[in-house]
Parts: structure tokens; sequence; C-alpha cells
């Protein structure tokens, strides 16, 4: 058995890629849920060889040594740094050190259902595409995690991307986590490391420029565990609609008109508050009053009966998530729309996640 330190691979490795199945996962401070991750990895029966590649960022919670247990136990998982702590900088270190031609990107967060990787397998044969992807079907433990959960599942809560909620197979924009062939990879480039979230739409949206097809396969299904508590979710969402309107500034009209509504909705709540205090002074009167008032806070009322609607809706669990509901929708669409604003005005610049941890500003992925 190899030991700890020689399972480490030198991120810049040459390989020339065999027949058979590369995992690669980017992993930071997720001590609580690597090892189910992992676990879902190997279990997946696929034909040939197959291999983990873990890029490990700079966890401070015990993670690394955790991965280098797991590692020494297994000789089909294999390490790689991540000192950057970026997710597409550990992916890209993790597809380099790996030997071979197919591509199975994986989440520490994440947990694969079985038959995933066969089926995938499959799917990417039979259709000819380039990257097939899944359902994330996200999961809770705590009343607000579930509630969270239910939101990610939702439409309403998170926009109606395919692989939230479609069930239908066909051609998407892009796929979630994603099967990738990787001669398609070499010929397109690895993911933008200079895009921190996102990275996953702009690396499809090449694939598809080049011709190739970017697939969705509803009977793939990968658990999801969203963020425990509510600052790490509002923290996760601002950097993530931040990308979303750098991703807007760089390719302009290739993003869904869905990525406007939640920043749509920031600008509505900013007008209210202004028109409020002008009522509130007597600068805005009469009609003139009314007709803002009409104009602004209807739209407003709609949502408010929406959020009302959705956590009273059936399936929405007990009290303590429902209450949770009317909390955190709101909060995932605001954090994201104001995030998204940011992005777009003046780019993202250095904005990462910080919501892995309580409240240092470490850059994570």
């Amino acid at each position: 058995m190899s030991s700890c330190h020689d399972r480490h691979v030198p991120a810049n490795e040459s390989v020339t890629p065999e027949a058979g199945v590369s995992f690669v996962m980017p992993v930071l401070n997720e001590r609580a849920y690597l090892e189910h991750a992992v676990a879902s990895v190997l279990a997946q029966d696929v034909a040939g060889t197959a291999e983990l590649v873990l890029a490990l960022g700079p966890s401070t919670d015990g993670t690394t040594e955790l991965a280098e247990r797991l590692a020494a136990a297994d000789d089909r998982i294999r390490l790689v740094r991540n000192p950057a702590a970026h997710i597409p900088v550990g992916l890209n270190a993790a597809i380099g050190a790996s030997r071979y031609a197919t591509i199975v990107r994986v989440d520490a967060h994440s947990e694969l259902s079985p038959g995933y990787a066969a089926r995938a397998l499959e799917t990417l044969e039979r259709t000819q595409s380039a990257n097939v992807g899944g359902v994330m079907h996200a999961e809770g433990r705590t009343p607000f995690q579930k509630a969270v959960a239910r939101l990610y599942n939702s439409p309403v809560g998170l926009g109606g991307g395919a692989y939230h909620g479609r069930t239908h197979e066909g051609e998407a924009e892009s796929a979630y986590l994603g099967v990738m062939r990787r001669e398609v990879l070499d010929e397109v480039g690895l993911f933008d490391e200079t895009i921190r979230r996102g990275e996953d739409w702009e690396l499809n949206l090449r694939i598809r420029q080049a011709g190739h097809r970017v697939w969705f396969d509803p009977s793939l299904s990968v658990t999801y565990w969203p963020r425990e508590s509510w600052l790490r979710l509002a923290r996760q969402f601002r950097a993530t609609g931040a990308w979303r309107g750098e991703l807007v500034r760089r390719f302009g009209r290739r993003n869904g008109i869905r990525y406007f509504a939640p920043p749509a909705l920031v600008l509505v709540v900013a007008l209210a508050v202004v028109v409020g205090a002008l009522q509130l002074t007597g600068v805005l009167s009469g009609i003139a009053s009314l007709v803002a008032s009409v104009v602004v806070y209807g739209p407003l009322a709609l949502y408010l009966l929406l959020v009302l609607a959705v956590a009273l809706a059936p399936g929405g669990g007990g009290l303590r998530q429902k209450l949770w509901t009317l909390l955190v929708l709101p909060t995932m669409h605001l954090s994201w729309g104001i995030g998204f604003l940011g992005g777009v005005l003046r780019g993202a610049r250095d904005t990462v996640d910080a919501s892995r941890l309580g409240t240092r500003n470490t850059p994570l992925p």
C-alpha cells in the first residue's frame, strides 16, 4: 500500500488518457461530507478501470487529514494540491493529473446515486454528446436545511434550470457536475480559472460553440446538501450572483433571461424604500403618490404572496420548516440579486464564497 505522501500527484503530471473513468473532486472544509461523497463515488460500478482524484484546498477542519487517510486505504484515490482554493483551479489540477478518457466531475457536498456513472456513460455514448448531466436533488437534515433543499428543487427558488426540475431528456445549456469526454476538453480547453463561480456554464458554452452537444438526462440523480445556516446561505448566493453578473459582462445575451429576475426584485425593493421615504416626508402625495404606490408596492405585494404560498404549499414540512421558508426564499433572491448587480456594474473582481467558514473571508470556492 502506498503511503499518504506518495498518494499526492503533481498537478502538472503529463498523462496519456487511457480507456477508463476519472472522477475529479475539488475539496475544501468538507469533513462532515467528504467520506460519504467519496463512498458514493467508489461504489459506482463502471466497466474498466476508475480513479478518484481529490484536489485539496487549504482546509482548516481536518478535511485534508481525512482525505489522506482515505487515499492510504484505497489505491483508487489520488491527491493533488489546490493552494488557490478556487474550484476551477482544483478541477484543472485534478483533470491534469487524471489518467482516463472520461472525466466525471463530482462534488464533496454531493453524493452520486447508485448506477449514476454507468447510466451517464451509456447516455454519453448513445447521444454522442460531449457532456452529460442530470438532476441536482437537494436534501436536508435540519428544518433550515430542508427548507433550503426544497427551494433548490423548485423553479421558484433557483429559476428553472434543467437540472433543477426538468423531467424530459434532451439538449441543455449546461450540465450539473458533468460526465465529459476528455478529448473535447483537450479541444476547447479546461475550466477558465478566472471564473470562480459559474465556471461550468462557461465551459459548456465553449463546448456548444465548438459544435458539440451538452445533454440532460433526468434519470441521473445527485444528492446535494445545501449550506447549514442562514448567514452561509446568504454569502453563497451573493457570491454566486456576483459571478453571474461577471458572466453577463463577458457574454451578454448568451445568459438566459431568468438570471435577471432577482436583480429586478432588488431594484423594486430599493425603489419602494425611496418612494416610502418620499411619501413619509410629504414630498410625494396626491395622485402621484397613489400611482407610485400601485406601480411599486403592487409587485412587492404579489411577491410576498408568492413567498407565503410557497411556504404554506403542501409538502412544505412542519411549522419550523415553513417559517424558515418565509426567510430563506427572499434571502436567496435578494442576496443573489445584490451580488448580480455588483457583478454587472463593477465585475466580480475578487469576490469569493466565504460560506464554508464562519466569519473568515478566506478565498473559498
